[in-house]
This record gives structure tokens, sequence and C-alpha cells, in this order.
């Protein structure tokens, strides 16, 4: 009867498995349930948030593409030349500016023509400020003989036109009469003119030197002017003397040219003799012209670029001639 005296629901310890060591052991454990399980607590409890880890987060990345690179070089090659093309720019407008001042550096005033002439000034002339004082007036009538000269050429061009309508063969003095304007007009400022202007300016003896050569031809060229050989373009004191008798009127008109002719012969001879005496005060030589010229060629780029060619092919000859 004792069987049936026990409780068959009581709870021993020995028949209950929870009661086993190894479930009580995980049972009273620290680490917190599922649903207790703070993810966000500042110190993760030992156990199971010892064994999590932060989760991956992707990194942009800092090196550029191809691309970008490419588009960042070309701009930068674009400014670099846009740079470039400004600093030329400005080196011709420099350029410019230079040629137009001329060798003295200064804006070139002569011949004073409109701002909106297409053809620019190729001169600076100023005698109250490049001529010294006691030069001033020689100079000024050496230029006034050239002005004079240039419309004394013009006339003998229209008198050698009206000499033309008297007779057909008188056409050559014409034609050679347009021929001397065109030529003697530039080549007398440029040739003797501007040598003078220079040699009083700078105290040139070379200048001197070449004044003196070309204007003693000019004086000779003015002489053979006012004679008029006839057919030789000029309307001087033979072909307006062999015309005067048959057309009074053209010949007076050739006569008047012949005049200005002989002015100009005998104001050039004046004049010569005054820039003579007065280069003989200035202490110019023969030897300090060959001093200057020497200078002049061997300091000249023309000079050094001609040189150097010349020899570089003499060194290249010889270098071949040896191989």
């Amino acid at each position: 009867m004792s069987e049936f005296d026990t409780n068959p629901f009581a709870d021993t310890a020995s028949e209950n498995p929870f009661n086993d060591p190894s479930v009580t052991q995980v049972t009273k454990s620290n680490i917190e349930p599922v649903d207790q399980y703070n993810p966000f607590s500042a110190q993760p409890s030992d156990g199971l948030a010892a064994h999590t880890t932060s989760p991956a987060v992707l990194q942009p990345s800092t090196e550029p593409s191809p691309q970008v690179t490419a588009a960042a070089a070309q701009a930068n090659l674009l400014r670099q030349q846009e740079e470039l093309e400004r600093k030329a720019a400005e080196l011709d407008r420099r350029e410019h500016e230079l040629q137009s001042r001329g060798p003295t550096g200064k804006e070139n005033n002569w011949p004073p023509l409109p701002k909106f002439f297409p053809i620019k000034p190729c001169f600076y002339q100023d005698f109250s400020e490049e001529i010294p004082p006691e030069c001033q007036r020689v100079c000024k009538m050496m230029y006034y003989l050239w002005m004079f000269n240039c419309v004394t050429l013009f006339l003998n061009l229209l008198a050698c036109l009206a000499f033309f309508t008297t007779a057909s063969s008188n056409g050559v003095d014409f034609g050679l009469s347009i021929l001397w304007l065109i030529l003697f007009a530039p080549c007398s400022f440029l040739c003797w003119y501007r040598p003078v202007y220079k040699a009083f300016r700078t105290d040139s003896s070379f200048s001197f030197f070449l004044f003196f050569f070309v204007f003693f031809c000019q004086v000779v060229i003015f002489i053979i002017q006012s004679i008029g050989i006839p057919h030789w373009g000029n309307s001087g004191w033979l072909s307006a003397f062999t015309i005067i008798s048959e057309h009074r009127a053209v010949g007076i008109i050739m006569i008047i040219v012949a005049i200005l002719f002989t002015l100009c012969a005998v104001m050039s001879v004046i004049l010569l003799k005054m820039v003579h005496s007065m280069y003989r005060r200035t202490g110019a030589s023969f030897q300090k012209a060959q001093q200057e010229f020497s200078q002049g060629v061997f300091t000249s780029k023309t000079f050094q670029t001609a040189a150097a060619g010349t020899a570089s092919s003499a060194a290249q000859g010889a270098f071949q001639a040896n191989n």
C-alpha cells in the first residue's frame, strides 16, 4: 500500500530534467535573452555581445577617374595656350611700337600724315631737340633745299608736258621728267638730307663723308638740269631757247623752270661750303669715319648673321673634306 501513498505529481530532483547541471549552468549565465538584448548599449554584455562585430561601411574612393584627369589636363593646356597667345600678342604690340618709334626710341613724326592714313611716318625729326643750336640754321636750310628741289621737279614735269604738246617727238622728255620726279625726290631725302641731319645730330664723321660724296653728285645733277640738254627730261636753258621762238608760252614756262634749277644749283654750292666749314670745326676726320664704319658693320645683326653662316659653311666643308 506504500506505493499508492506516494504523490505521482511530486517534483523530485532526480526525475526533473531541468535540474541537470549543464542546463542550470546555462540558465544561470549572464547572457541576456534575445528579447531583452539591446545592441545600442554603451557597454555590451559578455557572451553574445563579445562575438558581435561592427557592420562594414564602404568608404568613398578619393582617386579621380581617368575621364576627370583627362578633362583637367585639357583645361590646363587650354589655359596655358591662352596665356601664351596673350603674351605673344603683347610682344607683337610692343615690337610694333618700337618699330614705329625708330632707333631714337621716339614716335616717328615725318612725313606728317593723318592718323587714318594707311602709311605711317617713317622718321623722327625735331630740329630744336636733336640738332645743336649752332647747326640748326644750316640743317633747316638743307631741308628747305630738298623741298624746293621737289617742287622744281614737279614743275619740270608740267613744263615737259607742255613741251610734249608742241611735238610728239618731245614725249621722251615728258617720260624722263616723270622718272626724275619719282627717283630724285625720295632718293635725295634719303641719300643726302638724312645723312647731314644725322651728322649734325650725332657729330658722325661717317655721315659727313657720306653727305659730301652724295651731295657733290647732286650739285652736278642740278647743273645738268639747269642747262637743259634736249631729250634728257629737263626744262633747262637750252630746251627753253629752242622752243620759245615757236611757242612763246611754253618757252616762258620752261625758262621759269630753268631759273628754279639754277637757283637749286647755286644754293647747293653755298650750302655745301657752309656744311664743310662746320665739319672742319667739329674735329672730324677720315680716320674717325673709318672707325665708325667698321664699328657699325661689325655690330650690325645682318653682318653677324652672314659671318656666322659663312663660318658654319666653312667648318662643315672642312669637316667633310677631312672625312
